[in-house]
């Protein structure tokens, strides 16, 4: 009998405190990256956090770190280490000539994700012109690989032309996946042009907030959900009735901090339906211990993406995953907000935002009817503006 068991690849993950990001914060970003190799199909053994002012030019952790990685290995094997930065191709050969071992940065742990992720021709295609021209620059490393293998002598000179060869096919790909998206993108134009008799309402959201879970519940649908990162890439768009008035409803990528900007280009069009969406919906985990910080990187990449002005409705899921941690009585510390209960995080800065914030669990259903009624308000403001000759 064959075995047919799926082997997991183990992975080391490396994180860096320095003058801006404190250990706690660093030690938070790591969680992230354990949940984006789970997402990727590997398991995360270990961690490692160095402190320094900045990152290290040549090896992003400096040389005695690495040693010290590098003797941690020698004794526990692991398949792959993992960078929770992008790191420059020069850094990635000097690190993975000292641990001799597969090294991935952020970026190609996300790319690799995007890929395994994406279902409809567009998506594949939006993944691989991110994935080619994050290759582009590390053809080099690829090729001294192939030279130590080899014995290296007399393999320069032709390395250097399959190189170049490399390169010209990698650029010619490039330029046809490109022109292949802006055909995709000006269909997707006019597809957009032929919705623009009815208001359009786009979820936007960290990834893994519970945006498809919401989609599900307000459109009656059965969108792909599960508790993984950028479990939506193709963005969906579904007709929603309330109270007899129609409105569009838009599910997108989910954001993250750090994302690619590869990604961010090659997705244009996804994006475009958030920056041509007439109202926001901004979901918020509530019960993810660094919600406040996923709330500013959403609003900073609408920022980016010039999509930051739209009328905005905050929803934060996930009230039934809330842990309230009752302090002690005598414990004289401010408290922070696992100390608060959801009626309190509701009169914090929240209710300061002049915007309509709810708090709902889209799996138990929680204050969906409330939700329903928000959105249907918002809807009507702008089509009794927009089409006033449609009113009664």
């Amino acid at each position: 009998m064959i075995e047919t068991t799926l082997i997991q690849e183990t992975a080391l993950l490396i994180g860096l405190a320095t003058q801006t990001q404190s250990q706690e914060q660093t030690s938070e970003y790591l969680d992230e990256l354990a949940f984006l190799v789970e997402t990727a199909g590997g398991v995360p053994v270990k961690r490692f956090i160095q402190k320094l002012t900045h990152a290290d030019s040549k090896t992003y952790v400096g040389s005695g770190k690495l040693q010290e990685i590098r003797n941690w290995m020698e004794e526990n094997p692991v398949d792959l280490v993992v960078f929770d930065d992008a790191l420059s191709p020069s850094q990635i050969r000097n690190i993975e000539s000292v641990l001799q071992c597969r090294i991935l940065d952020r970026n190609n742990l996300i790319l690799d994700i995007f890929a395994r992720r994406a279902v409809t021709s567009y998506a594949r295609t939006q993944v691989e012109l991110a994935q080619n021209e994050y290759l582009l620059p590390r053809l080099t490393r690829m090729w001294t690989h192939l030279e130590k293998q080899r014995g290296g002598i007399g393999l320069r000179g032709p390395g250097e032309q399959e190189i170049e060869t490399d390169r010209r096919i990698l650029r010619y790909r490039i330029s046809l996946l490109k022109d292949k998206l802006e055909a995709i993108d000006k269909q997707m134009m006019t597809q957009r042009k032929h919705r623009r008799d009815m208001v359009r309402v786009a979820l936007v959201g960290y990834t893994n907030v519970g945006k498809s879970t919401i989609m599900n519940v307000l459109a009656k649908s059965d969108l792909f959900a599960e508790n993984k990162l950028f479990a939506t890439l193709d963005t969906t768009v579904r007709k929603v009735v309330i109270e007899t008035q129609p409105f569009l409803l838009s599910d997108t990528v989910g954001f993250i901090r750090k994302l690619p900007h590869s990604l961010v280009e090659s997705f244009k069009s996804t994006l475009d339906e958030v920056r041509e969406a007439d109202i926001l919906v901004h979901v918020a985990d509530i019960s993810h211990p660094a919600f406040e910080e996923q709330i500013n990187v959403v609003r900073q990449t609408l920022a980016d993406i010039k999509a930051s002005d739209k009328p905005t409705i905050m929803v934060f899921n996930k009230t039934d995953a809330y842990r309230f941690i009752e302090k002690e009585a005598d414990d004289l510390t401010p408290p922070t907000k696992e100390n608060l209960t959801l009626e309190e995080l509701e009169k914090t800065w929240m209710a300061r935002e002049h915007l309509p914030s709810l708090f709902i669990s889209a799996t138990d259903k929680t204050n969906i009817d409330k939700l329903r009624e928000t959105l249907h308000a918002e809807v009507r403001k702008i089509v009794v503006v927009r089409y006033p000759e449609n009113q009664g």
